[in-house]
């Protein structure tokens, strides 16, 4: 056989995710998984049950139409009018996709040609780095640094080259937590019309703001014709199995990403699609009340890790608090993490493998709390016997 390696250079250094490890490492070990970012619960009963209906009726149980339902883009424009003031025509300016992932995926295939680059924060989620690889890209990251994990908009703006064709933006951010004021997101759009760039914004966790606000990057003067919006349902509606997300965005920028995402998934999640457009439409006390909920596990488990020995910085939004080991002893956050189940029976996630600069991270830590109150009590119990063993 040819010497050739059988992978794609291009996707060299991006094997199994962290996430499928550890979630692996968690069932070997039956110790509680803090690592990936998925609730223990379904959400609303009446979503679960639009789903059921809709497979009952015989609605999506064939290919749906590639851009998506009709109900469905209808309701991410209206979603987006309700929440944000902002006007998308449904037919020509909102894209269904399987999932944020595979939005970004389709992003970056159809705005990105070899030679560009793409800014960055950095640590940033794993699939950022492997679809601006598979698009021939380089990313540039943007370092994002503890305690408080601010974009350095001075490092942004010198990080910017006639070659820099985009900046991939996350916020509420993924892993620290770190949400964009007004200020912020008002000069990271000034610098992208400066420079005439293109914008990738994923806000799956939108309603998940526990100081501050969420600022839709695409809002805001000069962006609405260079910025691909992205989010999902299954972090706001805890369904992330069904993975049904969406792009909205002037009709050029969705019909050039439609191009790319019409030749990976072409299609996906016909009935659940159904059930997720009602549950864009339901009440503002259901976003109210999961965000509240939320704020309360992210209160509980942040007591918990602070009384265990971590430095936790805690998450202005998100699923997951950031820690930092090495007021336990501990330097390596991935040789850390891989013995913490048989140690204490739960599983994190080292930031580090988000990282291109991984020193930057080392000694970090991600712990999900996405998760019912009594495993994230018990969580807390198992790891306090970190520092009393």
């Amino acid at each position: 056989m040819d010497a050739r390696p059988l992978l794609n250079r291009r996707l060299e250094g991006h094997g199994s995710t962290i996430f499928a490890e550890m979630s692996a490492l968690a069932v070997r070990t039956g110790a509680i998984n803090l690592g990936q970012g998925f609730p223990d619960t379904d959400g609303p009963e009446e979503v679960r049950e639009a789903a059921v209906r809709a497979l009952r009726e015989g609605r999506g149980n064939q290919y749906p139409p590639g851009p998506g339902v009709p109900e469905l883009r209808t309701a991410v424009a209206d979603h987006q009018r309700r929440f944000y003031g902002l006007d998308f025509d449904p037919d020509t300016e909102v894209l269904v996709t399987a999932g944020a992932t595979e939005a970004i995926a389709a992003a970056m295939l159809a705005l990105l040609e070899p030679g560009d680059e793409v800014i960055a924060f950095e640590p940033f989620y794993d699939s950022y780095a492997a679809c601006i690889a598979m698009a021939g890209a380089a990313r540039v990251p943007l370092t994002l640094r503890a305690p408080d994990f601010r974009p350095d908009l001075d490092a942004l703006r010198d990080a910017i080259t006639p070659r820099t064709r985009l900046l991939l933006l996350n916020s509420p951010h993924n892993p620290t937590g770190m949400v964009l004021t007004r200020e912020e997101a008002t000069a990271i759009a000034a610098l992208a019309v400066e420079h005439d760039l293109l914008v990738v914004t994923d806000e799956v966790y939108e309603h998940l703001v526990f100081e501050g606000e969420h600022i839709p990057l695409i809002s805001l003067p000069g962006m609405r014709e260079r910025t691909v919006s992205i989010s999902s349902a299954g972090k706001t509606f805890c369904f992330t199995g069904w993975k049904v997300g969406w792009v909205t965005g002037s009709a050029a920028l969705v019909s050039a990403v439609r191009t790319a995402k019409q030749y990976l998934t072409f299609v996906s999640a016909g009935p659940f699609q159904y059930a997720v457009a009602e549950a864009l439409a339901l009440p503002d006390s259901y976003f109210t009340g999961f965000r509240e909920d939320l704020r309360g596990k992210r209160d509980l488990l942040a007591e918990g890790l602070a009384g265990a020995g971590f430095v936790v910085h805690r998450p202005q939004g998100t699923y997951f608090i950031t820690t930092d080991i090495t007021s336990l002893g501990e330097s390596d956050g991935a040789a850390f993490c891989l013995a913490l189940p048989e140690r204490c029976g739960v599983v994190a996630v080292p930031n580090s493998v988000f990282y291109d600069h991984p020193d930057a991270g080392r000694t970090q830590v991600r712990f999900a709390f996405c998760k019912k109150d009594d495993v994230l009590t018990e969580a807390v119990i198992r790891l306090r016997g970190l520092t009393s063993a």
